[in-house]
């Protein structure tokens, strides 16, 4: 009954996002405390969702001042050459715009963060989606993929948890997958290709002076999405998600719009008044410090976020006035982030107190033929998909995965082989209503969390498979 009640409420909640009939904080909130009372536990709720929240508590206080510190950094202009370089190979072809949405989100993946990469992505992209009047489901669908193929170097979560869960090297598991996962990249790049050139199709009739007709954004978000001074206007149009974007459309045609100069998309304001250019370095090696701390894990993450976006503030803008107008600047993202993650420790809280998690793996793995033994890392991969959309990582890779890499053994299959197989499914993973980091990209793009997801899943499983197709041809798995 768990498992068929489990199986319903998260069935329940992703149909309701999907249609937009809740949005997904109150379906995040109200749906698991519905299910809960029906499983007859409902007494324990208040139990399960201080359980979840306490458990989700330290991501809430990271990505609140992750948000803070690197919105500060954009604000500073310290990403403005990562951004130009990225814009100077784009130009305003929306084909090299997405292509050039999934290198950038790729490159700052390297980090291991899904959130940073989140922000720095779509705050240098969005304003040329918004210009050009392209789907914002596309940015935040090839976001989420390229970020999720990276999100499994060891310093990632996924590689590090397997690892841990099965007792063996992480090293050990990456490396030897590194072909299949840069075939996995491969796919992304190529899917951005064939997802670019259909927008540059749909948008392809459109003037430059068509696409530089914006209203004027709130005061709030000129820093991260404001247009370039040639521009005279600010990218903030379209509110309420990327229905605007969708409904623009255009036939097929080498538009005028591929003749702009890189001058007139610039992305992120060149004159804007928060610019640090003699502090520079300072922020660089501040960044790097912070980043390298976090890999070496000196400090707990949200402790190193906390320090970084205190000295960040005090040292770029001195005056208390500035500091506050900075603090107010991303109060937005703040807020809907933490307010996500904490509504998200609901459902989360509810899946585990109740054992719905517990059941819904056990049937899953008993439900393996027996003939199936021998290609456990096949199922291991395949398994991964659902398992990791539907679950937390910390669920899967250290409550399904061990049983998993058990019936693997029993069979004459590796450890290790049902470790590589584990991880092929973080492309998918990433665009999981129980990731945080999601929340980020598609607040800060302002695309409805239904829409990403009926765009982002048949491409992110589409990406998987290859990933776990390349590792069988290769011999890894």
């Amino acid at each position: 009954m768990l498992t068929i009640l489990g199986f319903a409420m998260i069935a329940t909640f992703l149909v309701l996002i999907m249609m937009k009939k809740m949005s997904p904080i109150a379906a995040l909130v109200l749906i698991p405390a519905l299910f809960c009372v029906f499983v007859g536990k409902g007494a324990h709720l208040g139990d399960y969702v201080i359980d979840g929240v306490s458990s989700l508590a330290p991501t809430a206080a990271m990505l609140m001042f992750a948000i803070v510190y690197f919105g500060v950094m954009i604000d500073v202009g310290l990403f403005d050459p990562i951004v130009r370089a990225i814009l100077k190979f784009c130009k305003a072809d929306p084909m090299r715009v997405v292509v050039g949405t999934a290198l950038l989100a790729a490159i700052v993946s390297l980090d291991g963060d899904g959130s940073t990469t989140f922000m720095i992505t779509v705050s240098a992209m969005y304003p040329l989606y918004k210009r050009l009047k392209m789907s914002l489901v596309v940015m935040t669908g090839v976001a989420a993929m390229a970020n999720g193929v990276m999100n499994t170097l060891p310093w990632g979560g996924p590689t590090a948890r397997a690892a841990t869960a099965l007792k063996v090297d992480a090293t050990d598991i990456f490396v030897p997958m590194i072909p299949a996962l840069a075939v996995g990249l491969l796919a992304v790049v190529a899917l951005s290709y064939v997802l670019g050139l259909r927008e540059r199709r749909r948008v392809g009739t459109l003037t430059l002076d068509e696409a530089l007709v914006r209203e004027p954004a709130p005061e709030t978000e000129t820093v991260l999405v404001g247009a370039g001074a040639g521009a005279g206007a600010k990218a903030g149009a379209g509110r309420g998600g990327p229905g605007g974007a969708d409904r623009s459309q255009g036939s097929a045609g080498s538009g005028a719009a591929d003749e702009a100069s890189e001058d007139d998309f610039k992305g992120l304001d060149p004159n804007r008044s928060t610019l640090r250019p003699k502090l520079y370095w300072f922020n660089a090696l501040l960044t790097v410090a912070l980043l390298t701390a976090m890999i070496m894990e000196l400090l707990p993450i949200p402790v190193l976020f906390l320090l970084g976006a205190a000295l960040a503030l005090t040292v770029n803008f001195p005056h208390i006035p500035d500091q506050k107008a900075r603090i107010a600047a991303h109060a937005d993202n703040v807020l809907n982030v933490s307010g996500m993650v904490f509504a998200a420790a609901v459902f989360t809280g509810v899946l585990t107190g109740t054992g719905m998690v517990d059941h819904m793996a056990n049937w899953l793995v008993n439900t393996i033929p027996e003939g199936m033994g021998p290609h456990m890392g096949l199922v291991t991969g395949l398994l991964s998909l659902p398992l990791t959309y539907f679950m937390s990582n910390d669920g899967f890779y250290f409550g399904v995965l061990p049983v998993l890499a058990e019936a693997g053994q029993a069979h004459g299959v590796s450890t290790l082989e049902i470790a590589r197989a584990s991880i092929v499914g973080q492309p998918l993973h990433m665009s999981s209503p129980l990731v945080p980091a999601v929340y980020v990209l598609v607040g800060m793009a302002k695309v409805e969390f239904g829409d990403h997801t009926r765009f982002v899943v048949k491409w992110a499983v589409l990406t998987s498979l290859v990933i776990l197709a390349a590792g069988i041809l290769f011999g890894i798995i």
